[in-house]
């Protein structure tokens, strides 16, 4: 069985060899620069130069040999792109580590901290010293100028939004030519970094309260903002599946609209407000290409699973296990015939850091044998794997799901 069987196997609800496993094949099931720095010295692989893709996480690239260490079933559209040492410039880690980043990067160093600045000029993230990961420091709309005829110019003025990593700036046909090299290269299933954010894009555009006040108190002018949004990223779907369909297994949105406790919002207002804009994109994601829709979408989202599944979704990481809500077993019972669960595999927020090798491994192996049956589950830590794991732990955890037969 190919890594792509593996993974569209799980995603139809049966089960495979064994369960698939995913490590930075997405931009939250990845690894902190730092953490995979540690990893390769541990493993003995030889010296290669380690690649921040995504600057504001601080994500490295996972290298093949590393991939292929772990058994790794997938692979992210990006990674067919920016293969030449030019795409990359030095820089250095908040540890010292040396690395490279994107070299359309605009990061610059102001005294204490480094910026990320827009094309325009504008500062839209720092990372002050002492700190691993870049924050949002300009919020276009925080002061009410939030035309719609201005949101899309607006994007770039967007932290999440204007810092790109691989593929990075490029047209459409070198878009398509890479994605069918990628295709062509690997049999590890492809998964498509679309976005399509919604309530995230209002937070990240007017700042979490302000936004949440909008839906709260101005419930036509929130529409108005959100029917624009989609027709951006309608046209956008449209384009990059016009592009890429064919190369690719899973499309992912982004939408986090969960919290420890619960979600951040009623289930009446996700119906009022989402639901139907969720479900308009991924019908005619589906329409487009045969691809399955992934949603990454943290925290407790219990109460929200049965809408998001039926407005079409068909994979939800990472499965925040830790949160109010989330327990494995119970999601599993209640709704493991109608979605896929793309995580959930390791706590990272309580034990990878701080347990064992072998309660890693027990751990890892009890989740699986939770989600594994029936299918529709695929191996992924919960979220990132952060700056100060240990490697001994990362290699623990990915080695008891390689062994789950």
């Amino acid at each position: 069985m190919t890594s792509r069987e593996r993974v569209m196997t799980a995603l139809g609800h049966r089960e495979g060899d064994r369960p698939p496993i995913d490590l930075s094949g997405h931009r939250s099931s990845g690894i902190a620069a730092i953490a995979y720095a540690r990893l390769r010295d541990y493993l003995g692989l030889p010296k290669k130069p380690i690649r921040v893709y995504d600057v504001v996480q601080q994500l490295a690239v996972v290298d093949d040999d590393v991939l292929d260490r772990f058994r790794v079933d997938t692979i992210e559209l990006g990674r067919g792109f920016a293969q030449d040492d030019e795409s990359w410039i030095p820089w250095t880690l908040p540890d010292g580590t040396p690395c490279y980043v994107p070299a359309w990067t605009r990061i610059e160093r102001d005294a204490n901290r480094w910026l990320i600045r827009s094309k325009s000029g504008t500062v839209l993230a720092h990372m002050p010293d002492g700190t691993l990961y870049f924050e949002q420091t300009h919020f276009p709309f925080l002061k009410g100028d939030d035309h719609p005829e201005k949101i899309h110019a607006t994007l770039e003025e967007c932290m999440w939004t204007a810092v790109a990593s691989p593929p990075g700036p490029i047209d459409d046909a070198a878009l398509r030519q890479g994605a069918k090299r990628l295709r062509e290269r690997s049999d590890r299933a492809i998964i498509g970094l679309f976005g399509g954010n919604l309530f995230e894009i209002g937070n990240f555009l007017y700042r979490n309260d302000q936004f949440m006040m909008l839906l709260a108190a101005e419930p036509k002018r929130a529409h108005r903002f959100l029917d624009k949004l989609v027709e951006i990223h309608m046209q956008n779907l449209e384009r990059f599946l016009g592009t890429v369909g064919d190369c690719i297994d899973i499309i992912l949105f982004g939408d986090d609209l969960g919290m420890q406790t619960g979600p951040i919002m009623s289930p009446a207002m996700y119906r009022e407000f989402f639901k139907g804009r969720h479900q308009l994109l991924w019908k005619r994601a589906k329409e487009l290409a045969n691809v399955k829709v992934m949603l990454h979408c943290c925290g407790g989202v219990r109460e929200l699973l049965g809408d998001l599944i039926e407005a079409g979704l068909d994979a939800i990481n990472p499965v925040q296990i830790s949160c109010v809500g989330m327990n494995a077993a119970e999601l599993k019972a209640e709704f493991g015939k109608d979605i896929t669960f793309w995580g959930a595999g390791c706590d990272t927020g309580n034990l990878l850091g701080n347990g064992t090798p072998e309660t890693i491994a027990e751990h890892v192996k009890k989740q699986i044998e939770i989600l594994r049956p029936g299918g529709g589950f695929v191996f992924q830590q919960v979220h990132n794997i952060l700056a100060n794991v240990p490697p001994e732990n990362i290699t623990a955890m990915l080695d008891a799901a390689g062994n789950a037969g």
